[in-house]
C-alpha cells in the first residue's frame, strides 16, 4: 500500500500544465487571476486523465477481494443459530483461556492474499473519492460560472472593475437564460411525473448529467475529427513535398489576414491619435485616453504628439466660441475594445507568419538536400546550434536523420496510430455488446484482470486514455474559430482564448473518462451488472439522467456510434470541400484556387527570403564596422600620441637652437649695451645674424651686397610688421 505513484503523477501533471501555460500564454502580461484560473482548469482536467488508471486498478483489486470472500447465509434462522453457536464457543474459549481475537479475519485475509495481490499503486481509503469530488465540482463551477464571466471580463472595454463586471453579466445573461430555460423544461417534466420524487439529490443528478451529456455531444465531434487527423498529420509530415505546398497555401492565406490586421490597427491608431489631440490633459476623461494609449504599440506611443496647452484650463475651454467634439466615456469604451482586439489580431498574425516562414525555410532546405550527393546537410540560414546539440547535429548526421531516417519513422508511427484509431472506432461501435464481448479494449483489460496483472492493467489504461486524450485535445489546441478562438504558441495566445480552452477541457474531460470506462466495461449503465464494483470516479461523476426515459433507454450508449460517420467525413475532406464550394479558402489539393494559392505562397516566400538576406547583410555590415571601430580608435590614439611626442621633441629642439643662437649673438655682438638690446630686439627664430660677419666677403662686389642687404631688410620688415622704405621714397 503506497501513495507514492499518486504523488508522483500529481507533481508531473502540475509540471505539464505549467509548461503548456508558459508555451501558449504570457504570465508577465496576463492578469494574475486569469493565469491562476486557467492553470487550475488545465491542471484538474489533466489530473482526471492520469489518475483514472490508478482508480481502475484499485477497483479491480476490490472486485477480486469481493469475489473471493467466503459465502455466508443470511436467513434469520441461520443467523440465530450462528449467534447461539458463537456465544457457546466464546464462553468455552473464555473458560479454557484459549481465546484468540482476530484469527478468523487473519485467516480470511491470508486466503484472499494468496489469490488477490495488492497493486503497487493501490490508493487506500477514501482518498480517491475525495480527490474526485474536489476536482469535479471545482471544474464544474469554473466551466459553467466563473470562466464565462472571466472571459467577458477580460474582453470588456470598460475602465473600471464595476463596469467590466456589469458588461460580463449582460453578455452572459443570454447564455444563462438558455440554460435556465432547458433546466426549467426538465424540472416541469419531473414535477408532473408521479413516479419521480424530486429532491436535492435529484437536482444534483440533473445538473451533473446535463453537463456530461453536453460534453458527450462535443466529445463525439472532436473525437471523430482527431481520430483521422492525428495519423494523417504524421503521414503528411513524411511527404515533404505535400507539406511544403500546404505551408505555401497557409502563407498565402495568412498574408491576406496579416494585411487586414495591420490596416485595421492603423485605422484604430489614427482614431486614437485624433482622440488624444482632442482631449487635453485637464479634461476629465483624459485618464481613460491614457489607458487606451498604454495598450498601443510602443513606437506609436513614442511618435504620438500631444498638443496640450499648459496655460489653458478646462473652464476656459468651455467658453470658447468654436465647440470641440469631446468623445464621451461610451465612445472611449468602444475605442478601447477596438484597440484590444486590433492588437491581439496583429500579434497573432505576426507570430503565425514567423512560424510559417521558419517552417517553409526548413522544408525548402530538406527539399534541396535530397539531391545533395555529398550527404552533408546545408542550411540556408545558420541554425545556431549550441551545447550538446552542436556536437550531435553534425552535417552528415543531420542529413541521414532528415533525409533517410525521419520519413521512415514517421510512416511507422502513422501505421501504429492508424491501427489505434481503428481499434477506437471499432470499440466505440461495439462496446454495448456484452455477450459476446466485441470491444477490443474490454478484451485486453479482461485478460489482464483474469491474471490479476495490475501493472499490465494500468499500462493499458494509460495508453488508451492517452490516445483518446490526444485525439480529443488535438482539435482543441489546433482548431481556429474565426478570430474568436486560437491557441498560438510562443506566448502569443490572448487571455480570452486561454479561458475558452480551459472551459472546453473542463467540459470534455469527464465525458471522455466515462466513455473510456464504457469501452472497458467498468460502467454499470453499460454492463447492467449489480454485483460489479464501480470506480470512485463513476460514483462521484458518472451519474446518468435516469429520470428521463429517452436517456435511460440508451442515448449515452448508442450516440458514440456517430464517431464512425464523422471519421468517414473527415477522411474524405467533406467539410473542407463544402467550405471551398461556399467560397472559403481551403486546402483541397486538386482545386484551381488551391494551385493559385500555392503559387502565391511560393512568391511570398521568395520575397521574405530576399528581405531576410538584406537584413542579414545589414547586420553583418554593422558587426564588421563595430569590429573596426576599436582598431580605428586605437590607431587614432596612437597617431595622436606620436604627434604629441613629435611636437614635444620639436619644441625641445627649437628651445635648444634659440639658446645656441643667443649665446652666439652675445659672443659676437658689439660691446655696447644699446647694441646688445637691439640685437635681442631684432632677433627672429631663424637666428638672423647682425654681427660683423654680415658684411660683404672679400670676393664679393659691394653692389651685390647692397642688393642682398636691401632684400634682407625688406624681409625683416615684413616679418616684424614695419614698412621698409626705398632710397627715393621721400622725394
Amino acid at each position: 500500500m503506497s501513495v507514492g505513484p499518486l504523488v508522483v503523477e500529481i507533481l508531473c501533471i502540475c509540471a505539464l500544465s505549467a509548461y503548456l501555460l508558459h508555451k501558449y500564454g504570457d504570465w508577465k502580461k496576463q492578469h494574475p487571476l486569469v493565469t491562476l484560473i486557467v492553470f487550475i482548469s488545465w491542471y484538474f482536467s489533466f489530473i482526471i486523465i492520469f489518475v483514472l488508471p490508478l482508480d481502475v486498478t484499485t477497483t479491480f483489486y476490490k472486485q477480486c477481494l469481493e469475489d473471493n470472500k467466503p459465502e455466508t447465509t443470511s436467513s434469520p434462522q441461520n443467523v440465530a443459530s450462528e449467534k447461539e453457536t458463537t456465544l457457546e464457543a466464546m464462553s468455552t474459549l473464555i473458560t479454557t483461556g484459549d481465546i484468540v481475537q482476530g484469527d478468523s479475519r487473519r485467516a480470511e485475509r491470508a486466503t484472499q492474499g494468496d489469490v488477490c495481490k495488492e497493486p503497487w499503486s493501490y490508493v487506500p481509503g477514501k482518498t480517491l473519492p475525495i480527490i474526485w469530488s474536489i476536482v469535479y465540482w471545482t471544474s464544474y463551477l469554473l466551466t459553467w460560472v466563473v470562466m464565462p464571466l472571466m472571459k467577458s471580463y477580460v474582453c470588456a472595454g470598460e475602465f473600471s472593475v464595476r463596469g467590466k463586471l456589469k458588461t460580463a453579466l449582460v453578455e452572459n445573461a443570454i447564455w444563462y437564460g438558455s440554460y435556465l430555460l432547458i433546466c426549467g423544461v426538465f424540472l416541469i417534466y419531473v414535477a408532473f411525473n408521479p413516479n419521480i420524487n424530486l429532491d436535492i439529490q435529484g437536482l444534483q443528478v440533473i445538473g451533473v448529467t446535463a453537463s456530461n451529456t453536453w460534453g458527450l455531444l462535443l466529445l463525439v465531434l472532436l473525437l471523430g475529427y482527431g481520430l483521422v487527423e492525428v495519423p494523417r498529420r504524421y503521414w503528411h509530415q513524411s511527404k515533404k513535398g505535400y507539406l511544403l505546398n500546404y505551408v505555401y497555401f497557409q502563407l498565402a492565406k495568412l498574408s491576406t489576414e496579416k494585411s487586414e490586421a495591420e490596416e485595421h490597427l492603423e485605422d484604430v491608431l489614427e482614431d486614437v491619435r485624433r482622440v488624444s489631440d482632442a482631449v487635453k490633459y485637464n479634461y476629465p476623461v483624459r485618464r481613460h485616453v491614457n489607458t487606451i494609449i498604454s495598450k498601443c504599440p510602443e513606437t506609436f506611443q513614442d511618435s504620438l504628439v500631444k498638443h496640450l496647452d499648459d496655460f489653458q484650463d478646462y473652464d476656459e475651454r468651455q467658453t470658447q466660441t468654436e465647440p470641440v467634439m469631446i468623445p464621451s466615456e461610451k465612445d472611449l469604451v468602444k475605442l478601447h475594445s477596438k484597440v484590444i482586439f486590433a492588437m491581439q489580431s496583429k500579434r497573432r498574425t505576426a507570430t503565425q507568419w514567423d512560424i510559417l516562414v521558419e517552417k517553409a525555410c526548413e522544408l525548402e532546405d530538406v527539399q534541396s538536400n535530397e539531391v545533395n550527393h555529398s550527404k552533408n546537410y546545408t542550411h540556408t540560414y545558420d541554425p545556431h546550434y549550441t551545447g550538446l546539440k552542436s556536437f550531435i547535429c553534425t552535417p552528415r548526421v543531420e542529413w541521414h536523420w532528415r533525409i533517410l531516417l525521419m520519413p521512415t519513422m514517421l510512416k511507422v508511427v502513422t501505421t501504429i496510430l492508424a491501427a489505434c484509431s481503428l481499434m477506437v472506432i471499432w470499440s466505440e461501435m461495439t462496446f454495448f455488446s456484452l455477450d459476446p464481448v466485441l470491444s477490443l479494449f474490454a478484451m485486453f483489460v479482461n485478460i489482464a484482470s483474469s491474471k490479476n496483472n495490475y501493472l499490465l492493467i494500468e499500462i493499458l489504461c494509460i495508453a488508451i486514455m492517452a490516445y483518446l486524450s490526444v485525439c480529443s485535445y488535438y482539435t482543441v489546441f489546433k482548431i481556429r474559430i474565426f478570430d474568436f478562438y486560437l491557441l498560438a504558441p510562443h506566448h502569443q495566445t490572448d487571455e480570452s482564448s486561454l479561458i475558452f480552452c480551459g472551459m472546453m477541457l473542463c467540459r470534455l474531460t469527464p465525458p471522455l473518462c466515462l466513455n473510456f470506462l464504457s469501452l472497458i466495461h467498468l460502467d454499470t449503465h453499460v454492463t447492467g451488472r449489480s454485483d460489479l464494483i464501480e470506480t470512485s470516479f463513476t460514483v462521484v461523476m458518472g451519474r446518468r439522467l435516469d429520470l428521463l426515459p429517452f436517456i435511460e433507454s440508451g442515448f449515452n450508449i448508442y450516440y458514440p456510434i456517430i464517431v464512425a460517420i464523422l471519421c468517414l467525413a473527415t477522411y474524405f475532406h467533406l467539410g473542407s470541400r463544402c467550405l471551398s464550394f461556399l467560397g472559403f479558402q481551403q486546402f483541397v489539393g486538386d482545386d484551381d484556387m488551391t494551385e493559385d494559392m500555392i503559387q502565391e505562397g511560393h512568391q511570398l516566400m521568395k520575397r521574405e527570403q530576399r528581405k531576410r538576406e538584406r537584413a542579414l547583410k545589414s547586420e553583418s555590415r554593422k558587426k564588421y564596422i563595430e569590429k573596426l571601430k576599436p582598431r580605428e580608435n586605437g590607431q587614432r590614439l596612437q597617431n595622436l600620441s606620436n604627434s604629441h611626442r613629435e611636437n614635444r621633441e620639436n619644441s625641445r629642439e627649437a628651445a635648444t637652437g634659440n639658446l645656441e643662437t643667443t649665446s652666439l649673438l652675445s659672443k659676437y655682438s658689439k660691446d655696447t649695451s644699446l647694441g646688445g638690446h637691439k640685437v635681442e630686439l631684432f632677433q627672429d627664430k631663424d637666428g638672423v645674424d647682425f654681427s660683423e660677419n654680415s658684411g660683404p666677403s672679400a670676393g664679393e662686389d659691394f653692389n651685390d651686397y647692397s642688393t642682398n642687404g636691401a632684400s634682407s631688410d625688406s624681409g625683416l620688415g615684413k616679418q616684424y610688421g614695419r614698412q621698409t622704405k626705398g632710397i627715393f621714397d621721400d622725394v
